[in-house]
């Protein structure tokens, strides 16, 4: 079954060692975990970097077994196994029963050939597994009024063909295991990403992590794992809540007023910034206290988003954020997801194809 989970690295632009672009591939390939983040080549060379550049990149079709293979890398049986399951399910290696050994190949006969099967394979099911969550997300043109302040996050997904579904579990729930948004280890029932997710495929505005938590019965930060986990694979976007600026400008004129008066305001308060009629009408308001939420929202009307959002700050307040899928239907939604995918299977094929020639001098 296949199983790729594909995770964006910088490029390792301009080199030519082998090892380098070996680890690279294997890192994007999400096959090896590092004890330490960020961590250099060295200890990207373990079991699967050895069993690469010992064996499948020397004789990509010789007859690899797992005698042969122990025998050019010091590995266990044991430990030959493990690896050869993660080099199957990703589509790098294919593999054959000959007089009940397993002879293991390299895809296509070369790095770039096997890089070119994995990609075209990995992009097919991809769209395949996101056709099945289109159909949940109901086409809203009110989700999409705001314009995303989504910064720019290292792309990074599971993709999986479809398995067998247990009985505790629904079909969106193993769809969201698959792609990798529930986590690494999930427990047995546990539908919280499935949840989330249905929840920000149903609604128009967005919502923060505290009114999922409220509405889910869990913690936020259990909540805020699960959305970030949604954001990184391109399903889900951040956005600021517009409709909640006015509020927060309110609280803080009204509080630093009351605290600190007219002159703070006016200087380290931020309203100085303003055209001298809107800092007018905010200061005589928080002087009458007749200032409302609305009145605010209204007096604020021209004022461009940027210029509130440092108000905001000033006023010693945070610009509110909620988290809304990233298109107003599925369509738009799968087709975010496939351009990051894209992305980053492109520079698997370009590095494949680095490593390639790297390694015939």
């Amino acid at each position: 079954m296949f199983r790729l989970r594909l995770v964006e690295f910088p490029m390792p632009t301009g080199s030519t060692n082998p090892d380098v672009l070996l680890a690279w591939l294997l890192d994007s390939m999400g096959l090896v975990r590092r004890k330490v983040e960020g961590g250099g080549v060295e200890e990207g060379q373990g079991a699967l970097h050895r069993i690469m550049m010992e064996a499948f990149l020397k004789e990509p079709l010789g007859r690899w077994d797992a005698k042969s293979l122990c025998e050019v890398t010091g590995l266990s049986q044991t430990g030959i196994h493990h690896q050869m399951i993660k080099l199957r399910e990703c589509g790098l290696i294919s593999s054959n029963t000959d007089g009940g050994w397993h002879i293991h190949v390299l895809r296509g006969g070369s790095i770039s050939s096997a890089l070119e099967l994995v990609t075209n394979e990995a992009r097919t099911v991809l769209k395949l597994r996101m056709r099945e969550l289109s159909d949940s997300i109901i086409e809203s043109e009110e989700r999409m009024s705001v314009i995303s302040s989504e910064e720019t996050l290292p792309f990074k997904i599971m993709i999986s063909e479809p398995g067998p579904i247990s009985e505790e579990d629904s079909h969106l729930t193993s769809l969201t295991k698959d792609l990798g948004l529930s986590g690494e280890r999930v427990r047995s029932g546990d539908s919280l990403a499935s949840n989330i997710l249905i929840e920000l495929c149903t609604i128009s505005d967005p919502i923060t992590i505290l009114a999922l938590s409220d509405k889910m019965g869990e913690t936020r930060s259990r909540v805020g794992r699960s959305v970030d986990k949604m954001r990184v694979a391109g399903i889900v976007e951040r956005v600021p809540m517009m409709n909640r600026i006015a509020q927060d400008i309110f609280i803080g004129v009204m509080r630093q007023f009351d605290a600190r008066g007219e002159e703070w305001l006016m200087t380290r308060g931020g309203l100085g910034r303003l055209d001298d009629s809107i800092s007018e009408s905010l200061i005589s308001g928080a002087k009458s206290k007749s200032l409302s939420i609305d009145k605010v929202e209204e007096i604020l009307l021209d004022v461009d988003l940027d210029s509130q959002k440092i108000l905001l700050n000033t006023l010693g307040g945070r610009m509110p954020y909620g988290f809304r899928v990233s298109g107003k239907d599925g369509g738009m939604v799968t087709e975010n997801v496939m351009r990051s995918a894209d992305r980053t299977l492109r520079r698997l094929k370009t590095v494949s194809q680095r490593l390639e020639e790297a390694i015939s001098f």
